[in-house]
């Protein structure tokens, strides 16, 4: 996100000394300065100063990630997953955002997962791509290198490559944590077509800067009552010969992750709620495109809000019968009533996967019902992807088997 931030101590000159206050008439130590940046040192970055070497590292071992497993759609069909299924309610208290995670659907350009949870997250970093988790209910305490966020139902989280930070969520059994991870193999950012040439959303993107929140920061050890030179663990996903080309390892440090004393640059985490999202409406109906929030290589990710539908006094609001050749396209339905899919089975916390190749669109009867609608209230999150996505085994999981007929009657076998 090229918006420049900057925050805490750092000097008046990059790359010069910055040192810690002076004790007994002597200039005190220097702060490490590290790089963070994105295609190696040719696109955004930040500078961050820490009061420890960063690169330090006392223990290693492997982190068994869980199964990144995936399995092709074939047959090929449409598929209704229910996500609400993948968690029993006992099992929330100790699962965390993110050991937690169970893998929905994967391919080589992004993975989908879902965790429901009770826990606090490791110290983690992702070092194979951005992430963004949209958060579909509950609230929980962010910790970044960057700073903090607060977060809570309707945010998006987008946490740039290799940031090291940790989940807490706010205990709750009533609405507890529930988190739509989407892990992407590049970067995440929004897309090309709202961003002037020097990266400033334009007037004609549903959203602006001021939509954004920054990390409240920078965060110090003594801040969240650890000590500066806590031993510290530190998770971390990365490229290897695993399934789907990932395995983790664990790294032991000598201090609390929390040692950022200041930062800046345009390369940070940063939150966005949904309820921000100015949807773009038309006299008849506008296609998914104009629902885009973020993108990343080969998928994109939309959202549907509630809003005005078509009001050409012939439209029919629902969407017409569509085949994307190039994608495959993934609901994920969070709230409202869905009038496209009435009668299916889906509902809130339902995944539709309509895989390229295959035509796909509203239920029978839903067309014609839908006429003379003026509002849809529906929110949901859908990512598109311009290579086959397979399930993973929370997938495989919570298949409901059925949704494929939901247009027909299967043929007897």
């Amino acid at each position: 996100m090229a918006h420049y931030q900057a925050m805490g101590s750092i000097p008046p000159k990059r790359h010069t000394q910055h040192r810690r206050p002076a004790r007994g008439g002597r200039p005190g130590e220097l702060y490490y300065e590290e790089l963070m940046g994105e295609e190696g040192f040719s696109s955004d970055s930040s500078l961050l100063y820490h009061r420890n070497i960063p690169s330090t590292v006392v223990g290693a071992r492997e982190w068994s990630i869980g199964d990144l497993s995936t399995t092709p759609n074939h047959p090929l069909v449409p598929r209704h997953l229910k996500l609400h299924d993948l968690f029993a309610p006992k099992d929330v208290r100790n699962t965390d955002v993110v050991t937690g995670r169970r893998l929905v659907l994967g391919n080589g350009d992004v993975r989908i997962s879902y965790a429901v949870a009770g826990a606090p997250s490791p110290w983690y970093r992702n070092g194979v791509g951005d992430e963004c988790v949209y958060i579909e209910r509950g609230r929980a305490r962010v910790e970044t290198v960057f700073g903090a966020f607060d977060v809570a139902e309707g945010d998006y989280v987008i946490i740039p490559r290799a940031t090291t930070h940790r989940w807490i969520p706010r205990r709750s059994t009533k609405d507890p944590l529930r988190a739509y991870a989407i892990e992407a193999n590049s970067h995440i950012a929004p897309p090309k077509r709202y961003l002037s040439k020097y990266g400033q959303l334009l007037e004609h993107a549903p959203y602006c800067e001021r939509d954004l929140r920054g990390p409240a920061g920078p965060l110090l050890a003594e801040d969240v009552g650890a000590k500066a030179d806590e031993e510290s663990e530190v998770y971390i996903k990365h490229r290897g010969n695993g399934p789907g080309g990932i395995v983790g390892t664990i790294h032991t440090l000598p201090f609390h992750p929390l040692d950022v004393v200041g930062w800046d640059g345009c390369l940070y985490p940063y939150v966005f709620n949904v309820r921000d999202y100015e949807p773009i409406t038309g006299r008849v109906h506008q296609p998914p495109p104009v629902h885009q929030v973020f993108e990343g290589w080969n998928f994109v990710i939309c959202n549907f809000v509630p809003r005005k539908v078509d009001y050409h006094p012939l439209s029919i609001p629902v969407p017409y019968y569509h085949s994307n050749v190039d994608s495959d396209e993934i609901m994920f339905y969070v709230d409202g009533d869905y009038e496209a899919r009435k009668g299916s089975g889906i509902g809130k916390g339902s995944i539709s996967v309509h895989p390229g190749g295959h035509a796909h669109g509203p239920q029978p009867g839903a067309s014609e019902a839908s006429i003379g609608t003026e509002y849809f209230d529906e929110l949901a999150v859908m990512v598109d992807t311009f290579r086959p996505l397979e399930l993973g085994e929370g997938g495989r999981a919570v298949d409901d088997g059925a949704y494929v007929w939901s247009w027909s009657r299967p043929r007897s076998s």
